[in-house]
């Protein structure tokens, strides 16, 4: 019996690696500069064929080294480094991830969650608040400054995903004021910041909200989320483009992350796919290139089911309009 495809990754000894698809690579010439289209995170095996063509000796390695081969697939600039949204990456690591990237290959950085929730557990369970939200002095010694000192010339977006802020609206964004009036600008010359916030709750997205994002040049994460507004909702509700364009795509509607991570892994195909959602992020895209604005837009494989593909159907989309 055939071993499945993505076990073909670890296998040795490795071919030579495959000259890049021309119809990737003509697609690739045709999207707007300011796009960069990258996933939510990059360690899947059953991507072997549509990103990874290389063998790898095991998992480990795979784990390793695939950053490098995936930021050669011609449709890919980014990339949403998730794992440093559950605890910071260590600077050595950073350094290990640059030393994989091209020049002018960008990151998306999730921020510690111990920076971007707002409460903890007390000992009956009871939620209360965190002391580390918002922290700044935490973000700069935990994730600001490794990056500053090992990864500046790869960071994008610093996205912090926000949960249901049991204070309130006003409250979060009273905090946001204050995190963001002292936070630095740069992470060295010709390296401004974006900080990004990916709500998971609709009443967070308010007027107030909008305008302390906007007063200190940061992003408002336009998320496809099960328990989100749609995309095009939240630019209603935003008024248009808040700081520099990113847009994750997570979970449809109504659904589960666990439900979907089981039912539809290995991720090497299409299964849900979303014209509606496709049309909403072409919009967003369109419009942040007519008002010159950076574009970063990553996909999940829970999404469609296949991160790659998704991508590739938008970009699609991107490129050749009339089709």
């Amino acid at each position: 019996m055939k071993k499945p495809e993505q076990l073909d990754l670890f296998t040795a000894p490795p071919p030579a690696p495959p000259r890049p698809d021309e119809r990737l690579v003509e697609l690739a010439s045709r999207l707007p500069s300011n796009l960069r289209l990258g996933t939510s995170s990059w360690t899947f095996p059953g991507w072997a064929g549509l990103v990874y063509h290389r063998r790898y000796p095991n998992n480990a390695t795979f784990v390793r080294e695939s950053l490098g081969e995936y930021a050669r697939y011609p449709l890919f600039r980014t990339v949403c480094v998730d794992r440093s949204h559950y605890a910071p990456i260590a600077e050595a690591e950073l350094r290990g991830y640059a030393a994989l990237l091209p020049e002018g290959f960008a990151c998306v950085t999730k921020v510690w969650s111990e920076i971007s929730t707002p409460t903890v557990r007390g000992e009956n369970g009871t939620p209360l608040p965190s002391a580390r939200f918002l922290d700044l002095d935490l973000f700069e010694r935990e994730v600001l400054g490794p990056s500053r000192r090992a990864f500046a010339a790869h960071q994008g977006p610093f996205v912090f995903q926000v949960p249901p802020v049991p204070a309130g609206a006003r409250a979060f964004a009273d905090a946001l004021e204050r995190f963001l009036s002292r936070a630095p600008t740069a992470l060295g010359p010709g390296r401004p910041i974006t900080y990004a916030f990916e709500l998971r709750d609709k009443k967070l997205l308010t007027r107030r909200y909008v305008e302390v994002l906007r007063a200190h040049g940061a992003a408002h994460v336009f998320n496809w989320w099960e328990r989100m507004p749609g995309l095009a909702e939240q630019l209603e509700r935003t008024g248009g483009l808040v700081g520099p364009l990113v847009v994750r795509l997570l979970i449809p509607p109504g659904r589960r992350y666990a439900e979907l991570k089981d039912a539809w892994a290995p991720f090497d195909r299409l299964v849900m796919p979303s014209a509606e959602m496709r049309r909403e992020v072409v919009q967003l895209v369109r419009l942040a290139e007519s008002v010159g604005l950076p574009a970063w837009l990553i996909a999940n494989n829970k999404a469609e089911g296949s991160s790659p593909l998704t991508l590739r159907a938008i970009a699609e989309l991107v490129a050749h309009p009339a089709r």
